[in-house]
């Protein structure tokens, strides 16, 4: 009987420390368990702050500027494609006639030369820069043209808008005016903007092609200013008449360093071109003086160390009075 009630107080033993054990882990899981739900709503806490932060003045700048130098990096980059040259200058995109045309241009250019008496080696040069160089620089020319002249007459179209959105016309109604009322290429442009946007195609997405055929930083500005007021809201109209005052702004101060640098930019045309200038008069006054530097494969030599470091010069100089801002 005594080993009866020694082994039950035992088993009693045992279980009472056992669950004394389990107790403390359920008490252990439990506070744990507590401590997650009160981590959880630490966690939505913060995330609610990091949303309330997100808000502030400071955060959206700095979100600004972010966008503003990723949509730089993208316009270097596609703005030295043939077919962003060829959208900007309004001829459409195709490359395939471009390239074609340079072709054309160099091998009738290298046929001339050596139908002029030149040595392959030069006609095979001449005829290299001029299909390849001089289709460039003519497309870069009406692409430069026609940029500038939506750029000036983009702060006006702004002010459209302004008075529209003041007045109670929709933002889209605004556009059309654009559309009708100013001048090319402006005027093209925001035409097929609303075109887009009648069949549809989102607004933001809208401006990007747009941004595509018009690489400039102030249709950029005009993107993100309607693309912010999309999601947060806010006075639309104060916001383009802000808008405008900053690209009119932005306007003079160009003129400014324009005026500024045409002496640079003077010096640097008379210098860039006195070494040809010089060569030319030289070979009509005194032909036989120059004969040597076109026959001689030492003046071919020399014509060439020459050509590079006129090119270095040349770009030097350029950089020099080239202002980006």
């Amino acid at each position: 009987m005594l080993f009866i009630i020694v082994g039950i107080l035992g088993f009693i033993t045992i279980a009472g420390l056992g669950f004394a054990f389990a107790g403390g882990d359920s008490a252990q899981v439990k506070a744990a368990k507590r401590a997650q739900l009160i981590a959880g709503g630490g966690e939505r806490q913060a995330s609610v702050r990091a949303k309330a932060a997100a808000n502030t003045p400071d955060a959206r700048r700095q979100t600004i500027l972010k966008a503003l130098k990723d949509q730089e990096r993208k316009q270097k980059k596609a703005s030295l494609s043939v077919a962003a040259r060829m959208q900007a200058a309004g001829l459409g995109e195709n490359v395939q006639m471009f390239w074609i045309v340079s072709a054309v241009l160099g091998g009738f250019v290298a046929v001339l030369m050596l139908l002029l008496g030149q040595i392959p080696l030069v006609a095979l040069g001449a005829g290299f820069a001029a299909g390849a160089g001089l289709p460039r620089w003519v497309l870069g020319f009406l692409a430069k043209g026609r940029v500038q002249k939506f750029t000036e007459a983009f702060s006006d179209a702004i002010d459209i808008i302004v008075r529209g959105i003041k007045s109670g016309l929709p933002v889209h109604d605004c556009l059309k005016i654009i559309g009708k009322e100013c001048p090319e290429p402006l005027a093209g442009e925001f035409r097929i903007l609303t075109e887009n946007v009648a069949m549809g195609v989102p607004m933001d997405a809208a401006l990007e092609k747009m941004y595509e055929r018009m690489p400039t930083n102030e249709l950029r500005f005009f993107s993100i200013v309607l693309a912010i007021q999309q999601k947060t809201g806010g006075n639309l109209a104060e916001a383009l008449g802000n808008l405008s005052t900053v690209l009119r702004a932005r306007k003079l101060m160009k003129e400014k360093i324009k005026a500024l640098s045409a002496e640079a930019v003077a010096s640097a045309f008379i210098i860039g071109s006195l070494p040809p200038g010089v060569v030319l008069l030289l070979s009509i006054m005194s032909p036989s003086y120059m004969a040597p530097m076109f026959s001689d494969p030492r003046g071919h030599l020399f014509m060439l160390v020459g050509g590079v470091w006129m090119s270095i010069g040349i770009f030097v100089m350029r950089k020099m009075i080239d202002f980006k801002f």
